[in-house]
This record gives C-alpha cells, structure tokens and sequence, in this order.
C-alpha cells in the first residue's frame, strides 16, 4: 500500500483491509472483487491484484534458509521487486540487507552529499553497506525512514538530487484517474462500455476507453454479454 502512496492516506485503508483480511491464507481465498473493493480509494490497483496472487503462492511457501536464499523466494512472489524483497527481509526477518527507499535517500543524501548532484544509488548502497549495523536491521532501517520522514517535514528535501529522480505525472488527466473512475463504479455495479468511457466526459472518451480495454486485459476488470463487472 505504501508504494507511491503516503503514509497519511494508507494508514485507515491499512486497518480497514486487514481487518477484512487478517491472514495471508484469508486473502488467498477471498474473490478478486471483494479485494478490489476493499482496495478502493487507494489507486494503482493492479497492487492489489498482485498482492492477493502473492498470498495465493505464499500459502504454499516455506520463507526460510539463508539470506540470500529468502530473498531469492521472496522476489518470485507476484509484485515483489529487489525492493520489496529486501525490505520484508529487514523488517520480518531482521536480516542484514541493503535496500533504498525514499525517506533513506534523504538521510544519506543529506549527510554525506549535500553539495553533490545526481547522486547515485550505487553511491548510496556503498554508504549503507558501511555502517548498517549488523543483526539491527529492522531497528535500523525504522529510524532511518522516521527521520528521513522528519527531515522531509523540516523542509529538507533532496531526492531531486538523485540521478534516479522522476517527479511523478500529475494525477487529473491522467490514464491513472480513467482507471480509478472506471473501477469505482464497478466497484458498485455493472456497467456498459457506453457509460464507462463517457465518465470522464466525451473529450476523454478515447482515453477511458483504452484504460478500460487495459483493465480487462490485466484481469482486473472481465466483459460478459456487452456488461462490465470486477474480475472474479
């Protein structure tokens, strides 16, 4: 849910969901539509797609061994990068790895690049590496990302320094805000392609429409006899 989301608007999305959904095992069995529904409001849904087929594979996987072995495990899971891998590594497991995320970017970058620009992860990694502590990850990483955070707050921003740095595409008139409209209103009923791509307008009929043809094509969104329902 944090991915690309921040904190303030996940976390009573995070609390209704698990509530919803406790456990892996719970989330694995429950029906495509009923995710999506619960997943409402919070964008990007192809997340939450994958995260329902990560638990689906999760119930039939040990997650143990070595470092290297549990990362290995955790990037074949659906939706799980180097990132995300390495993160659940650090904070479940407490292992020793190195991961970047934004608010870690902003410490190092502040502390050891403050007249540097396009600084590079690589860069960063080589500084992580030195002084993580080892066998503190989790307690590490967590007062990493609360300070980041609080540098942020203090006005201190600097991940536009990063060679890596995108600046993310404006929400309205975008093909993200087509596809949260369409499953919105699937998320309540039925609908016809007529109505769909007239959502936003008829000056964004083409646009609506290639986003819906994308829902259907990525499963989150299924066509029967003319009608459009969220996925099973």
């Amino acid at each position: 849910m944090l991915q690309q989301t921040q904190v303030e608007r996940v976390i009573p999305f995070y609390k209704a969901f698990i509530k919803k959904f406790p456990t892996a095992r719970r989330l694995a069995q429950a029906s495509l539509s009923d995710v999506l529904k619960a997943w409402q409001g919070l964008g990007y849904n192809r997340r939450a797609k994958l995260l329902r087929e990560a638990t689906q594979q999760l119930v039939h996987t040990t997650l143990s061994g070595t470092r290297l072995n549990l990362i290995k495990k955790l990037e074949e899971l659906s939706g799980v990068g180097p990132y995300t891998a390495r993160a659940v590594a650090a904070f479940a497991f407490n292992q020793d790895v190195i991961f970047i995320e934004t608010n870690i970017r902003t410490v190092i970058t502040h502390h050891f690049f403050q007249k540097r620009r396009k600084v590079s992860d690589k860069e960063i990694e080589k500084i992580l590496t030195a002084v993580l502590p080892k066998g503190k990850s989790r307690e590490w990483y967590s007062a990493l990302m609360d300070y980041g955070a609080y540098l942020k707050r203090s006005g201190i921003k600097l991940n536009t320094k990063s060679k890596h740095y995108a600046k993310q595409s404006a929400f309205a008139g975008s093909s993200r805000e087509a596809r949260g409209a369409i499953l919105r209103v699937l998320s309540t009923k039925e609908s016809t392609a007529v109505h769909l791509t007239n959502l936003l307008g008829p000056d964004r009929c083409m646009q609506t429409n290639g986003a819906l043809e994308d829902l259907v094509s990525e499963n989150l969104v299924k066509i029967r006899r003319g009608v459009y329902s969220l996925a099973d």
